[in-house]
């Protein structure tokens, strides 16, 4: 009969629940052997043969070791037996799993398809075709590989294979960032292949009210022509371009360039062709094998014939011309005295609708689902406002949470101080921080006034608004923030500080605080009325048309409107901005109230010595320091600071800042790599006023001493740090970890600069403030402090040292040797100085040479121990040479407490002992190390 399933531990219905392998049953216990059962038949056999008297009866002792055998054997037997019905129920349990994993991958496959269409997949499903999803629009199936598995597996000691298989789900589809770009390289007809694929996905993906294609190669214009996207008035543009075609205008760039032609630079993402079934994606630092999908020209030339046919069917009637803004900005500028901020950016029921963002406001609310056109008001609001008022009566920051286009046409105008996206790496903190020391230095400026507002006379302060694209996605990422704008809201009026936050939905993302100080709210169509009670108190905006007809058309409340009025936003073009650019002439470029990130490079040109430094100061970097809305030149003034320790994981860039010092000071004195130089240096350097004296690697140079000679060099370090602050000598040292002799020595330096570490552990270990660590930080990136400093490109490396040991030259006399190697030594000093060379062994007695004459006895340690006297009397004569491999015998040779100058512990280097108690390296020849 069938056996029946077994049910695996821990498994459940649930598909997201994880699987767990079954575990190899451990083997059965090895019986033991029966020894009473064999010792009672010898015992019985023994007493009936006392009783007997019958040898026969010793016959019965044989069948106790019989039957423990037997019993042995057969439990060996049923332990096999055993074993292999539980490896077969074990293979089976596996093999279930197994297919457990396949049909939970293919479920996993089959849902990021759906997640992720290519264009076979839209148009199999007629119903995808231009439905709304929230990430089709941001993300481009390049094509089908090995993608990270969401499928737990626990357990299985022994299915490491079957483990590591469910990690990777095969076939599912690979995306990257629209954004990005794709540049496809290969042979033409298949590279343009696949280009049209992609261009496919997204037109099929986007309605022509959200995406406009706006460039294609000649060849291709056959069908690109035929799109509804072509030349539409889509909120994002993509651009299909070949060599030499240009894309600077485009939002999202699709190359399609023959193998070896240079990659476009807005293409971060390169598709290498061969095949359709061998492709290569390289993104960022990845390099994945895919398979790609391709689209043949007359294919391209159907699928655009449909996409026409059903843009035209889903929109018989023309859509309306979009109201043009030319009109509404072309009046004179506004007044110097003008503190008020009322401009037109669309139409109401009796014509030009004049928006006051101080006397209505101060503060606004923009809600709209996607394709209503709200970035598109923003835009026309924010450039209605840079046509009329100047850069000294309002100025823009910017701030873009849907994917950092929204705002990149204003970035030309001088009203815009900066534009923040949410592709800035802790760019969005750094805003709010600028944000809070603008409310202080705005604050210090009415206080020095005496005014309590900024529209007091006298107060010289642009108005500066605030605008912030998909304001709900901010405070998902930041939801601390919310207590900052609440702050801003607030006191905003007095301070002239706007906000104009603009979301698709307000409730539940704006708190009741913020909004009880936005009374100004413009609603486009809500997802359904409760959105529009919510902000407007009535269902308008609920009732508001979609699709191309609704576009633009909204729902104005101001602060005393007893009922919302309906407004028709006028759109902004590339003229207009020109236009607005050019009507600013010379108006002066307001202060910068949030400073750009840091660059990922400098050179030493770039940053300029801050005014006042004294002469000898040397640049470090530039230091961002947000909250004081400024970024300054770093710098280390000889003479006045004590030193600086320089912290940093591999490849951090902790050579490279002393080589920039190093490039800066006339003569400074750099401590080498080499343990020897080094020792040499330390204990020549003497400190000068205006001196520089700089240390790589401390902690690898430390570990080549032994411990003796680490002790000598931390102590000589010591004192060099604080007789070179006496003196005027700053000290500057580079190390990768601290340890605790280490650690020690760098207390005794003022200043820190800790570089990038793999880890959070190890950055704080190096003395660096957990908020500034960032696992993406560029070489030169360090936490001084508690800001954060951008290392310039040293313009040289630092100057390799030169060898600092002399070649051994007997003195005329008689020289002592010690060395581990006599007979080799004896030939290569004879070869070498021509000197008369002795062998220890063959000296007899205490020798003298002429005064113009050298000679040198060699002999081991032992050898010379034993020759006590004529060492010592050799010893006040001449010099005694003892090879560095001998180290441990030096003292007791020398009878000296003196540490010598290190040397390696290798065959041609050694020390020369004078009669004078002088002690030098030397190098003996012909030795190697």
């Amino acid at each position: 009969p069938p056996r029946p399933r077994v049910r695996l531990a821990g498994e459940v219905s649930d598909s997201a629940a994880p699987i767990t392998l079954p575990t190899l049953p451990p083997p059965p216990q090895r019986a033991p052997i029966p020894v009473l059962a064999a010792v009672v038949p010898i015992v019985g056999s023994v007493v009936l043969w006392v009783v007997t008297g019958s040898p026969l009866t010793l016959l019965f002792a044989a069948l106790g070791p019989l039957v423990a055998v037997a019993s042995v054997l057969d439990g060996a037997r049923t332990a096999r037996r055993h074993r292999r019905r539980t490896a077969r129920e074990h293979a089976r349990d596996r093999d279930r799993v197994a297919g457990r994993i396949a049909v939970r991958h293919d479920a996993e496959r089959a849902a990021l398809r759906r997640r992720h269409p290519d264009v076979g997949a839209l148009l199999a499903r007629d119903g995808d075709v231009w439905r709304p999803v929230r990430e089709r629009g941001e993300q481009l199936v390049v094509g089908s590989g090995d993608a990270p598995s969401a499928l737990r597996v626990t357990g299985g000691d022994d299915a490491d294979a079957l483990r590591e298989a469910a990690r990777t789900v095969a076939g599912a589809p690979l995306t990257v960032p629209v954004r990005d770009g794709v540049c496809v390289t290969g042979p033409p007809a298949l590279a343009a292949a696949v280009a049209r694929a992609l261009v496919l996905q997204l037109c099929l993906g986007r309605p022509p009210r959200e995406l406009s294609v706006t460039a294609a190669p000649v060849g291709e214009r056959s069908w690109v022509d035929r799109l509804p996207h072509r030349g539409s008035a889509g909120a994002r543009t993509v651009a299909f371009t070949g060599i030499g075609d240009g894309d600077a205008e485009a939002d999202i760039v699709i190359a399609a360039v023959p193998s070896g032609a240079p990659t476009p630079p807005r293409c971060a993402a390169v598709l290498e062709v061969r095949g359709f079934d061998d492709a290569r994606l390289a993104w960022g630092s990845s390099r994945v094998p895919v398979s790609v999908e391709g689209v043949g020209l007359a294919q391209a030339q159907a699928i655009a014939s449909l996409l026409a046919a059903r843009a035209e069917a889903l929109a018989p009637e023309p859509a309306a011309t979009p109201l043009a803004l030319a009109e509404l900005i072309a009046g004179d500028r506004a007044g110097p005295d003008d503190r008020a901020l009322p401009v037109a950016f669309g139409y109401g029921p009796d014509g030009a609708a004049l928006v006051d963002l101080v006397a209505d406001g101060p503060h606004a609310v923009v809600t709209g689902v996607t394709g209503t056109g709200k970035s598109e008001l923003l835009v026309s609001w924010i450039l209605a406002l840079a046509a009329r008022y100047s850069t000294k009566q309002v100025c823009f920051l910017l701030a873009d949470f849907k994917g950092g286009t929204a705002f990149d046409r204003l970035r030309s105008l001088p009203h815009v101080t900066g534009v923040i996206t949410d592709l800035d790496a802790g760019g969005a903190v750094r805003a709010i921080d600028s944000l809070r020391a603008e409310m202080r230095r705005r604050e210090a400026a009415l206080a020095a006034r005496g005014a309590r507002d900024i529209a007091d006379g006298g107060v010289e302060l642009a108005r500066l608004v605030i605008v912030i694209d998909e304001f709900a996605a901010l405070l998902a990422d930041q939801p601390e923030l919310q207590r900052v704008f609440v702050d801003i809201a607030a006191r905003g009026r007095a301070l002239g500080m706007h906000l104009v936050l603009g979301t698709q939905r307000a409730g539940g993302v704006i708190r009741e605080a913020l909004m009880a100080n936005c009374p100004l709210r413009i609603s486009l169509r809500t997802a359904d009325a409760a959105d529009s009670r919510f902000l407007l108190g009535t269902d308008a905006a609920a009732t508001l048309p979609g699709g191309l007809a609704g576009r633009g058309r909204a729902q104005l409340l101001r602060a005393g409107d007893p009922a919302p009025t309906p407004l028709t936003v006028a759109r902004g073009t590339r003229e207009d901005i020109d236009d607005v650019v050019g009507r600013a002439g010379d108006d002066p470029l307001p202060q910068r109230p949030w400073q750009p990130p840091l660059p990922r490079s400098l050179t030493l040109d770039e940053i300029d010595m801050p005014a006042g430094e004294p002469a000898g100061a040397l640049r470090v970097g530039l230091r961002d320091e947000p909250d004081r809305q400024c970024q300054e030149v770093q710098t280390l003034r000889p003479g006045r600071d004590r030193g600086l320790l320089v912290c940093g994981g591999p490849a951090s860039g902790r050579s490279n800042l002393l080589s920039l010092l190093a490039a800066q000071h006339p003569r400074p004195t750099l401590i080498p790599p080499d343990p020897e130089r080094a020792w040499d240096v330390l204990h020549a350097h003497t400190p000068r006023a205006g001196g520089l004296l700089l240390c790589d690697d401390l902690d690898v140079l430390l570990g080549a001493y032994p411990a003796d000679y680490a002790t000598a060099v931390l102590a000589r370090l010591e004192q060099l740090i604080r007789t070179g602050h006496a003196a005027g000598e700053m000290c500057v040292l580079a190390a990768q970890r601290l340890p605790g002799a280490l650690a020690r020595t760098a207390d005794l330096l003022p200043r820190r600069l800790v570089l990038p570490f793999r880890s959070r552990a190890e950055h704080v270990a190096a003395g660096g403030e957990g908020t500034l660590f960032d696992a993406d930080a560029p070489p030169g990136r360090g936490a001084w402090g508690r800001t954060v400093l951008q290392v310039p490109q040293a313009p040289r490396p630092l100057a390799a040292a030169v060898e600092s040991s002399a070649p051994f030259a007997p003195r005329p006399g008689v020289t002592a040797v010690v060395t581990r190697r006599p007979r080799r030594v004896e030939d290569a000093l004879a070869a070498a100085t021509g000197s008369s060379v002795l062998l220890l062994s063959e000296v007899s007695e205490a020798i003298e040479a002429p005064d113009e004459m050298a000679t040198i006895i060699v002999g081991d340690p032992d050898q010379w121990q034993r020759r006590w006297s004529l060492l010592a009397q050799l010893r006040e004569q001449g010099d005694l040479v003892i090879s560095a491999d001998c180290a441990p015998e030096f003292r007791l040779l020398t009878t000296s407490r003196e540490l010598p100058p290190f040397a390696l512990p290798v065959p041609d280097r050694a020390w020369r002992c004078g009669p004078e108690g002088t002690i030098e390296r030397v190098i003996l020849p012909g030795e190697s190390r």
